[in-house]
């Protein structure tokens, strides 16, 4: 039987693909294999197979080369067209052709411009079979063009206003990247405030002082030429006034409701909105009829820009960008229109034919608009190029029928729209050829046993020959179950055994012929170690051997190589190969790692491994490495009600002995799931006898332990159910306590599953009276830990046992405890209740104690209540007096009441506590705290001080704990230095609450001692400072040094330098106007401004009369008269006539007045007065130099 290959039928299996690529050629209709034996007389039109890009921008520094390389058979020749017209390139000295190419290379390094060159180019490949053509390659220079000259005016704007700085860049080849730095080279920061639009300029959302430079510089990179072009730099100023008033987004760019958008399939669609406003607006995206494409999307610039990748038609759309701050909204609409320049559909193959067959080439393409398909034979529009009978053009399709060796050509597809063009060169190759086979003949394949076997077919053959397979030299059959058939030729064994050895024949046929090859295959035996090298540790010093034993095909060469660490053996003597041994002598500890036996043979490779573990040569332990492995094998024997024997076999020690074995165990019955801690045993035992109880589900497991931790459990043991039993314990925490005054309360702790021993677990409640001669009584109870006892007397001690039992028994008899029935409150009020004051705060009370039989329930303690009461209205106001209470615990008979308040009446009564509460009260009994000392004063002020005298002021003590007898007052001056003086010692009766001290220093500071008293004695005091003042005009305000727990201190004034100084400058300011006075009185004559009152009296200012006190004429002649002059009488003094005295003492005593700016004298002159009620505030005494600094404003 044989086995035929339908090359264009079958197809090749995908999980077969990667077996079979480094052994096959693929044939197909795309080409004809450039075998070197078919090369010698197989022709084949030409192909392009590398050329330049359509947009070629070269550049202008360097040579231009514009490739054009092509093969096939006879070697394609080259021309070139440019701009449509034939290229001679040998009347051009700079442009050469490379050898066995159509590469261009045009020498404009050594003279010549690049842009002679500029155009647009394309290369034909061609040889006796057709013409193939490149796509029209436009070759440009690229240009980096400086900026243009420009004045750039600062600029100047205020806070909060927004800005677009332009840039403009010079338009260059291919465009440039715009960047904004400062002089220093660093790129300026932009964030949602400012930021740089698509178009380079650089925008801002509103202004901050800080945007405040001279510096914004524009730079545009061309790396084409690697050249970074700069515009003049940018002054911008913000005025740092208060920023404008907020405002709502408005765009910057882009401007109006709507605009529109178009981009090319499969580029990057990049929509930007930059909007100003204050505070800064922040962008959002959405599409109106749709969702943003997911994977897809990405925003940049702070999501002013909306990229799209890959875009395709269905993006296109309306785009929205919503602007939004906190004073409102806007958006723009964005109309997204997709077009496409033309894409493959399908691209036409190469096409390899047989005379007379048929065959078609197809071109289709898309795009937005649709592509235009047009057709070209050898480079010539189909449309002129010569008839061919064997075709037919139908649009995006040429079908060939019948086709001879004539109808060989290239043809080329042209789709093309207004966004560009596809060029797609495709062959129509007729050969007639019979089958040829490529593989080698008689070739052997060598395979180890139980893996793939391929055998190689390669061919060749036109019209494509069939492929038949046969095994053997009488062809014997190969089954399809069992082989499978590539398309190209190979067959394969998927399994190959040892009886698949043996010759296999290759026959391919067509009508022009058949060929054949014959292949050989032996299967071998796969190689395996049969002992690998063990792991090792030794001490350092020693020596150590690793064994590697190999079994392998006797027919193949074997190679056994050892590495270490995956790297080869250090070249060191010590180190010792001997066919399969490796010794190491004289371990170091740098020897420690993993040393690899690997064995080769031509077919295949086995590799084992051990590790060598280096140690110190001293008699210490073995090294240690882990925690045991769990034991396994758990068995259970010697089964009995109460016990059974656990045999296991224990895990490896991990170089590390085991200490001992933890054994658990769990109850499937009542805590599945639960390891509890059974026992114990030495590690160099590997049996346990264990103690069960009954009725339980046993499961037991094993853990070892060394000295690094315990091993993982081993897996659990068979199950083993125990007998049912009797109860072994019975409830524990028993206790009887009563609830209510006629009942009795048993409580206990109730066994768990585990120690019911059995099924039908329950409790024997027994109860009687501790004191009387009642048999017991009893009740059986179950699943329940309490029992209430009703119909008791109160408080009576009790007798209580709690017995388990299940179904096969009781429980041991159990133990015997003491509880009582409820409690009731207390009969009995405490009797002979009296009480001992110990002091002003302190007393003691005494109580008989109440009966047992009367606080019907366990004694607590005593509890006093206690309150302060008015006499005679003890009863009447008790409900509404705050009581305390003081409890004492235990059978006290007695308690002490602290914190009491002196001179203070009191009532309190006990009351007995017990569990229930407390007992009746016992009778009010009343007593009085005696005096104690007072509180301190509650204020202390001094008030109206004067030049001898000081006034106090003062509220009683808030506390007066008793009868005030009197206050006692100390007092002591204080010196300039803070020394105080001698105590000054007064008593002052207890009725008064103002005392005026007299007979003190004027100008002097004092300090005052003050506090109360009572029969008790003398209470806190307060203190306080005041100083008298330093004459009658300067009284202090009379809250000073008042009100304050330490008056601050008051400076002299007199004292101070700064004052001294200005009374000297008032003094010579005197008497300088007093000599101008002089000299004018010596010159004689009347002053001039009598002259003129003479001359020009105005009836409204008449000279007054002597006799009233008034002013009369300014003479010369009257030296013993006051002086007489215009100035105002102040409101506050009368100037008479015989008081005034030209004395200069008098002037420099009466002068009240003040300086103008320039110092011209503008007071008055008034000489001696008399004591006359006083306005104001003002003395009516001489005035002090204090009211002569306050005159001077």
């Amino acid at each position: 039987m044989q086995l035929k290959i339908m090359p264009k039928k079958k197809r090749l299996p995908a999980g077969r693909v990667a077996l079979i690529l480094f052994l096959c050629q693929m044939i197909s209709a795309l080409e004809v294999p450039l075998d070197p034996k078919l090369l010698e007389d197989l022709v084949q039109p030409p192909t392009i197979t590398q050329q330049s890009p359509k947009d070629y921008i070269i550049d202008p520094r360097e040579n231009i080369v514009i490739q054009c390389e092509a093969k096939g058979k006879p070697p394609p020749s080259f021309s070139w067209t440019r701009n449509g017209t034939h290229f001679d390139i040998d009347k051009d000295p700079l442009v050469t052709m490379k050898p066995g190419s159509g590469t261009l290379t045009i020498n404009i390094m050594s003279e010549g411009k690049a842009e002679t060159y500029e155009g647009v180019y394309q290369c034909t490949a061609r040889n006796e079979r057709g013409a193939a053509i490149s796509n029209n390659i436009v070759v440009r220079p690229s240009r980096s063009p400086l900026w243009t000259k420009e004045k750039l005016e600062p600029i100047t704007l205020r806070n909060g206003q927004s800005l677009v700085l332009p840039c403009r860049p010079p338009l260059g080849l291919p465009p440039p990247i715009i960047f904004w730095m400062d002089n220093s080279f660093q790129r300026l920061p932009q964030s949602e405030r400012v930021s740089q639009g698509l178009n380079g300029d650089l925008y801002f959302s509103n202004v901050l002082p800080e945007d405040t430079r001279e510096d914004y510089i524009c730079y545009a990179r061309f790396n084409h030429t690697q050249t970074i072009q700069q515009k003049q730099p940018i002054s911008v100023k913000v005025i740092s006034a208060k920023p404008n008033r907020e405002r709502p987004p408005t765009f910057l760019t882009p401007e109006g409701n709507t605009s529109n958008k178009e981009e090319l399939r499969g580029n990057v669609l990049s929509l930007e909105c930059i909007a100003e406003g204050l505070p800064t607006p922040v962008i959002y995206w959405i599409k109106e009829d749709g969702t943003l494409p997911t994977n897809r999307t990405f925003y940049r610039n702070f999501k002013k820009t909306l990229q799209i990748i890959q875009v395709s038609e269905a993006d296109s759309g309306n785009y929205q960008c919503i602007a939004k701050n906190a004073l409102g909204a806007i958006h723009h609409t964005i109309s997204v229109t997709v077009k496409a320049a033309p894409y493959w559909i399908l691209a036409p193959q190469n096409l390899v034919l047989s005379p007379g067959e048929d065959g078609s080439l197809i071109c289709r393409a898309n795009g937005n608009p649709k592509p235009r398909i047009s057709w070209l034979s050898n480079g010539v529009p189909i449309e002129i190029a010569p008839d061919d009978p064997s075709r037919k053009i139908d649009g995006d399709t040429i079908i060939f029928s019948n086709v001879q060796e004539r109808s060989s050509a290239v043809y080329q597809c042209n789709a093309s729209n207004e966004y560009g063009y596809l060029l797609a060169n495709a062959f129509v190759n007729v050969l007639a050829e019979p089958p040829r086979i490529l593989t080698s003949a008689n070739t052997l394949y060598q395979v180890i046993a139980n893996r793939p076997a391929l055998l190689d077919c390669a061919f060749f053959g036109s019209p494509l020959p069939t492929i038949e397979w046969f095994k053997g030299a009488k062809g014997s059959a190969l089954r399809d179950d069992i082989y499978v058939l590539h398309e190209n030729g190979t067959l394969e064994i998927p399994v190959a055994q040892k009886d698949s050895t043996g010759t296999y024949t290759c026959v391919a046929r067509n009508k022009l012929g058949m060929a054949k090859n014959e292949v050989h295959l032996e299967i071998k035996d796969p190689t395996r170690i049969i002992k690998q090298p063990e792991y090792a540790v030794v001490q350092r010093g020693s020596t150590v051997s690793f064994e590697c034993k190999v079994k392998h095909d006797h027919t193949l060469t074997l190679t056994i190589t050892w590495l270490k660490d995956n790297g080869e053996l250090p070249s060191d003597g010590r180190f010792t190969v001997d066919k399969d041994h490796l010794e190491v002598a004289d371990v170091r500890d740098s020897d420690g790692g993993a040393y690899t036996c690997v064995a080769n043979t031509t077919l295949d490779m086995v590799s084992a491994s051990a590790v060598l573990s280096v140690v110190a040569p001293t008699p210490t332990p073995a090294p240690i490495y882990d925690v045991p492995n769990p034991p396994f094998d758990l068995e259970l024997t010697d089964q009995l009600d109460k016990s059974v024997q656990l045999s296991w076999t224990p895990g490896d020690d991990n170089n590390n002995p085991i200490i001992k074995f933890i054994i658990e165990y769990e109850d499937a019955m009542h805590e599945a799931g639960l390891w509890h801690h059974q026992t114990e045993v030495p590690g160099m035992q590997t049996t346990a006898q264990l103690k069960l109880s009954p009725y339980v589900n046993y499961s037991f497991r094993v853990m070892a332990v060394n000295s690094l931790g315990r091993s993982l459990p081993s897996e659990p043991s068979e199950q083993y159910l125990t007998k049912a039993a009797e109860p072994d314990t019975n409830p524990m925490a028993v206790e009887g306590l009563g609830s209510e005054p006629d009942n009795l309360v048993i409580t206990w702790k109730p066994l768990n599953g585990f120690e019911s021993n059995g099924p039908g677990l329950q409790y024997k409640v027994s109860w009687r009276q501790k004191d009387g001669d009642d048999e017991w009584a009893s009740v059986v109870v179950a699943n329940v830990s309490k029992y209430i006892v009703s119909g008791t007397p109160t408080f009576v001690p009790y007798l209580i046992k709690v017995q388990a039992l299940n179904d096969v028994g009781f429980a041991p008899e159990p133990a015997v405890v003491m509880g009582h029935s409820g409690e009731d409150l207390p009969m009995v009020a405490p009797g002979n209740v009296h009480v001992n004051v110990v002091n002003s705060t302190l007393a003691e009370v005494n109580w008989d104690p109440v009966p047992l039989k009367s606080i019907r329930g366990h004694l607590q303690g005593y509890r006093i209540y206690y309150w302060k009461a008015q006499e005679g209205s003890l009863k009447r106001n008790r409900r509404h007096i705050e009581k305390k209470i003081l409890t004492f615990q235990g059978n006290k008979t007695h308690g002490m009441l602290p914190g009491l308040e002196p001179f203070s009446h009191y009532a309190l009564n006990v009351r007995v506590v017990n569990g229930k509460g407390e007992g009746p009260a016992s009778p009010d009994r009343v007593f009085n705290t005696p005096e104690g000392v007072p509180s301190a004063p509650s204020s202390l002020k001094i008030i109206n001080p004067t030049l001898d005298s000081l006034t106090l002021e003062w509220d009683p003590p808030s506390r007066p704990n008793g009868i005030l007898t009197e206050y006692t007052l100390k007092y002591q001056p204080i010196n300039s230095t803070h020394e105080l003086g001698p105590l000054v010692d007064l008593k002052i009766p207890a009725n008064k609450t103002r005392w005026t001290l007299k007979n003190l220093n004027f100008s002097t500071r004092y300090k005052f001692y003050f506090y109360a008293q009572t029969a008790a004695g003398s209470g806190s005091q307060i203190t306080e400072e005041a100083v008298t003042t330093v004459d009658e005009a300067g009284i202090l305000p009379p809250d000073v040094g008042a009100g304050k727990a330490m008056a601050s201190r008051q400076v002299d004034i007199a004292t101070q330098g700064w004052f001294i100084g200005l009374m000297c400058a008032v003094a010579l300011l005197i008497l300088i106007l007093l000599i101008v006075c002089f000299i004018r009185r010596n010159k004689g004559g009347k002053y001039p401004v009598k002259e003129k009152e003479d001359a020009h009296a105005d009836p409204e200012i008449q000279p007054m009369k002597e006799d009233d006190g008034t002013f009369g004429e300014y003479s010369d002649a009257e030296d013993h008269k006051p002086l007489k002059k215009g100035s105002r009488t102040p409101s506050d003094r009368t100037v008479k006539k015989e008081d005034s005295d030209d004395s200069l003492v008098d002037y420099g005593e009466g002068v009240n007045g003040q300086f103008n700016e320039d110092g011209s004298f503008i007071g008055q002159y008034s000489g001696k007065k008399e004591k006359e009620p006083a306005e104001g505030n003002e003395s009516s005494e001489a005035p002090s130099p204090v009211n002569a600094m306050n005159s001077f404003v």
